[in-house]
């Protein structure tokens, strides 16, 4: 049964549920059935536990039209591949007509049931039931979740079968119905990859231009097959907000070979993925990246896959291994940060390896360790050769290079807002070596770019952008980007995508397009940081609440990552997408840590911290 159930029924033992924890099957329900009005609150799925697996009951001979609603209901939490029992609930057509894949619908506390007694009665041929609850969420066909709020309310209607006497559902709406928790329980996010196509590929030293890949999150059903289902919707392409800017190495048209089975490696953790005849005539560094998006896309699923084989037909396409996928491609969750950086005595930037504790800061080389500016916030490009500094009054920006005997020059950028708080942002690097910063000033407010951290900014276009930024930062995969938004004294999280016109290494002009919330739930936003490829920590508080520091994803669900350790007063986070670095944080005038299973440590004396980005 649902954890999140309410409904009506005539008086009669409760539906019995089966479900399984760690292979040991128990059975749940106990309840009564009143004669009339609506149950309330009756629960036997344990909440949120990815181990329970719950098989759906059928209906029993005779059962009323609220306790055929009732049962269909507890039969869409259940992990059947194609809902063979709840369709047994339905009649023959809507079986048929029936789309559970077409969407899901994510309720707070589960559907509530009304019955409609006065358009129809039980002792006639037909009866009608208004499903009700308020909405969380919803995952569409594509697998792409999305918050949601307001009422949910859908009609369902039965009628007697004419030859068996029995209720059944003859109209409902498409797709699946359920309460948050059920859906905590039933469903997981998994990144699928695809490469950057807005941006130049990047280069290390040595080493061929590598396009970047970029994380697509989806939510699956977690004990059906799901390394088939992220196959299967990886190879059917990004989600609709990503697929502007990114592409696939799929060729269009390719799918899973009819005559596939459920995938699962061998022993030595090899996938042999079997693909139609579309894939047949790919070339070599197309089937490499074809197997590296399978490789990415599959790192966090059980059993492990190490090595991925492509065929189509008899044929032997490539074949990749983890090590190899990652010269293929590049992602900013793997892009190991050397140090830590932040501002020392509000004149100096200094630095700390990265990952360290109790290490003594040293200046950065340059004219920004030396001390030669007041400094009030920083970012420090992902390759660690340059950086940008704001001036203590928010006015002026600068860059220089983190090499010795490097010159700060004048301000790249001058902001005419007239108090500290309507000046710049702190800045944020991308990946291609740009430079993005907002200018908060009323009379003219801007989200800016610097090609390479120089020359005339480029004003970025957001069309859609409802409010003022007051904090920028730029994703690892330079297709999306972190704004901290207010309007009407709310500030909120939003997640856009980097549109590019012309040339990536040249764009004529730059756009922020289809801005979302990540934090609907948030009232406040005053931090945040990228912390993985589709996962940021953000410093809030709900309205009402205090402050807490947590995690979202970019589609605005919560990810199952653990909640870090309280801390208050926190006036900045840094994070990186490598989730092996701990995060880091300005307290109460201290720099301090969270590694991994432990509370916050103190570092050092110091504020703004960042790491590289």
């Amino acid at each position: 049964m649902g954890a999140d159930r309410q409904g009506s029924g005539r008086r009669g033992p409760a539906r019995a549920v089966t479900y399984a924890v760690c292979g040991v099957v128990l059975l749940a329900g106990c309840a009564s059935m009143p004669d009339s009005g609506d149950l309330r609150g009756v629960e036997s799925t344990p909440r949120q536990d990815p181990q329970v697996r719950v098989f759906a009951m059928p209906p029993r001979e005779d059962d009323s039209p609220t306790e055929i609603v009732q049962g269909f209901l507890e039969a869409l939490t259940s992990n059947e591949p194609q809902y063979e029992t709840a369709r047994k609930y339905l009649t023959g057509e809507a079986a048929k007509t029936w789309r559970p894949e077409r969407s899901t619908t994510v309720l707070t506390g589960g559907p509530g049931t009304e019955s409609d007694h006065s358009g129809s009665r039980e002792d006639a041929d037909d009866y009608s039931v208004m499903l009700t609850g308020t909405r969380v969420a919803t995952v569409d066909a594509q697998q792409s979740y999305a918050p949601a709020d307001g009422q949910y309310r859908e009609p369902v209607h039965l009628t007697r079968d004419d030859k068996s006497g029995q209720w059944r559902i003859d109209a409902l709406p498409q797709g699946v119905i359920m309460g948050k928790s059920d859906f905590q329980r039933t469903y997981m996010s998994v990144n699928k990859y695809y490469f950057a196509s807005n941006t130049a590929p990047t280069t290390q030293a040595g080493t061929s231009a590598q396009p970047t890949a970029v994380a697509d999150p989806v939510y699956v059903r977690r004990l059906v097959d799901p390394m088939t289902q992220v196959v299967r919707s990886l190879i059917s392409g990004p989600t609709r907000l990503l697929a502007p800017g990114v592409r696939s190495g799929f060729p269009a048209g390719t799918a899973l070979a009819e005559t596939a089975d459920p995938l699962t490696p061998d022993e030595h953790n090899k996938l042999t993925v079997p693909l139609n005849d579309r894939a047949a005539r790919v070339g070599a560094e197309k089937c490499d990246e074809m197997a590296a998006q399978l490789l990415f896309s599959l790192q966090n699923l059980t059993p492990v896959v190490d090595e991925v084989e492509l065929r189509s037909g008899d044929r032997r396409l490539c074949s990749l291994t983890e090590d190899r996928a990652e010269a293929v491609a590049t992602r900013g969750s793997v892009q190991r940060a050397d140090y830590l950086y932040f501002i020392r005595d509000k004149n100096r930037l200094v630095r700390i390896a990265a990952g360290s504790n109790g290490t003594r800061p040293e200046p950065v080389p340059g004219a920004l360790g030396e001390g030669a500016v007041g400094l009030r916030s920083v970012a420090v490009s992902r390759d660690e050769h340059s950086a940008a500094a704001i001036g203590l009054d928010n006015k002026t920006l600068y860059v220089g290079s983190l090499v010795s005997g490097g010159s700060l020059g004048d301000p790249v950028l001058v902001s005419k807002g007239k108090t500290e708080e309507t000046r710049l942002t702190p800045p944020s690097w991308d990946a291609q070596g740009d430079l993005w910063i907002a200018d908060r000033d009323p009379a003219h407010p801007r989200l800016l770019l610097l090609k390479e951290g120089a020359g005339e900014p480029l004003e970025v276009r957001t069309p859609g952008l409802d409010g003022r930024v007051q904090a920028v930062r730029v994703a690892a995969d330079g297709v999306r980007i972190a704004l901290i938004v207010e309007k009407d004294g709310k500030r909120s999280l939003l997640i856009g995508r980097i549109e590019r016109d012309g040339n990536a290494r040249e764009p004529s002009a730059v756009t922020v397009v289809e801005p979302r919330s990540a934090t609907p739930e948030l009232e406040e936003v005053t931090a945040m940081s990228w912390a993985g490829d589709s996962r940021l920590v953000v410093v809030g508080r709900e309205r009402g609440g205090v402050q807490q520091v947590g995690y979202v994803q970019v589609d605005g669900s919560t990810p199952e990552a653990s909640v870090p350790a309280a801390l208050t007063g926190v006036k900045e986070i840094a994070a990186t997408e490598d989730e092996r670095l701990p995060l880091v944080a300005y307290s109460e005038n201290l720099i301090v840590r969270l590694p991994s299973g432990l509370q916050w440590q103190k570092v050092t004396e110091g504020a703004a911290p960042v790491y590289p980005g």
